[in-house]
């Protein structure tokens, strides 16, 4: 079994005696990380169905303007 060594200065890490790995024991923060990652994911996707809406129109405009004009 492999021994955790607290990292001098950071409260939540914690060195691996076996494979000198460094570990984040701060579950609350990981967790929080994924929350703001999966809230990023879901603002990326709308802002690009957005955007297509955006071009639909302004090519549906674009199509009406000329056919007034023509």
């Amino acid at each position: 079994m492999s021994k955790m060594i607290p990292v001098e200065g950071h409260k939540n890490l914690y060195r691996d005696d076996n494979t000198n790995a460094i570990l984040n024991k701060d579950k609350i923060g990981y967790e929080n990380y994924i929350r703001m990652r999966n809230k990023n994911k879901d603002r990326e996707i709308e802002m690009k169905s957005m955007k297509e809406e955006i071009k639909e129109l302004k090519s549906m405009l674009n199509d009406l303007a000329s056919k007034i004009t023509s």
